[in-house]
């Protein structure tokens, strides 16, 4: 593991390809979970299970004012592309570090990259904190929808899907001037098992995550077990695969981290968030009995926030919001996988502001 700050030297080594046999491995489970259209059209509940609605095409490009950047990255035979926002203004000063913050944003199944950015509005929140947002967007032809395949071993072990982000992540370090101590990672579903995987691999690039309608890390290893980790959670794995992540690696660093669910989600059940909330705890040696700052807000249709603190710092939020399934809280409810509710994106800035690498 390379020194703190030293994010392009490790952008790099996540670069590094994997054996044949986890190439091998990725393949195989991505064809197994890429169902056929007309299986899917018969068969609603199980696609739901996997993926989610099919998303409605939004504008190409999301409202806000700053600069909309399109790129691609190349892989062997395959392509990624990706979308970057910058915000307008001048870049930021702060001590001997310059840069806007970034957050790495990573959409669900079925999802494109601009879709998830209409979606969750992020763009005119980072707009307004000064913030650069970057989309990568996974290929069809690596999983026919576009889900990241958090379910793979290869990927919960830095390879996999991984490797293309890292690539995506390590070029725009490198081209555009980024605060290497506020760079953080966040996604829903799918996406959300992604970002949990990126934190988890290489904590000192990432000052904090943001896991929303997010599978447990460490379990569901091929189609079968994912849908099981998505219905029931990790079981007995929950707290072991933890436990193995701070085995690699001494001195784990703090990995802050605010998690979102929706009480009426039943794609990714709401055990996934509860087994989220023991792994974080663990991650981060906070005791289980530590005292929660509990805080409701509306009686109907309402939201509730658990905060566990280390000192005066907020280590771990977990938001729950009344009636909101596999959706995006607070997005663009034009758009699939978006819903009423608390503005996430917002919270999710704002949350990442008071943590830095």
């Amino acid at each position: 593991m390379v020194k703190r700050n030293a994010g392009a030297r490790l952008v790099r080594s996540l670069m590094k390809a994997g054996t044949a046999q986890q190439k091998a491995a990725v393949k195989m489970v991505g064809s197994m979970l890429a169902l056929p259209k007309s299986s899917v059209r018969k068969r609603p509940a199980k696609k739901a299970a996997v993926a989610g609605p099919r998303a409605r095409t939004p504008p190409a490009t999301p409202v806000a004012p700053g600069r909309w950047l399109a790129g691609h990255h190349l892989a062997g035979a395959q392509q990624m592309q990706y979308w970057l926002y910058l915000p307008q203004g001048e870049v930021p000063q702060e001590g001997r570090n310059h840069g806007w913050p970034l957050v790495l944003m990573l959409h669900g199944c079925q999802l494109t990259a601009t879709q998830f950015a209409q979606g969750t509005r992020m763009n005119t929140v980072a707009e307004k904190k000064g913030y650069a947002v970057l989309y990568p967007q996974q290929s069809v032809t690596v999983h026919a929808q576009r889900c990241w395949r958090w379910f793979d071993r290869a990927t919960q072990q830095g390879g996999g899907d991984v490797q293309p982000v890292a690539a995506i992540l390590g070029k725009v370090l490198a081209q555009y001037p980024i605060d290497r101590r506020r760079i953080y990672v966040c996604g829903i579903s799918a996406g959300a098992g992604l970002a949990n995987i990126l934190a988890l691999n290489f904590p000192d690039l990432f000052a904090a995550v943001g896991l929303h309608s997010g599978p447990v890390f460490g379990a569901g290893h091929g189609t079968v077990g994912a849908l099981g980790v998505m219905r029931h959670g990790g079981g007995l794995r929950t707290e072991p695969a933890i436990r193995e992540v701070l085995a690699r690696r001494a001195n784990f660093p703090l990995m802050p981290a605010i998690l979102f669910q929706g009480d009426a989600d039943t794609v990714v059940h709401a055990v996934n968030q509860q087994q989220l909330v023991r792994q974080s705890l663990l991650l981060n040696g906070v005791p289980a009995d530590t005292p929660v700052k509990v805080t409701r807000r509306g009686t109907r249709s309402g939201h509730e926030i658990r905060d566990y603190q280390v000192g005066s710092k907020v280590v771990l939020r977990v938001v729950r919001v009344d009636t909101l399934d596999h959706a995006w809280s607070g997005g663009d409810t034009m758009i699939a996988f978006h819903g009423k509710g608390p503005d996430a994106s917002r919270m999710m800035l704002e949350f990442f502001g008071k943590h830095r690498r």
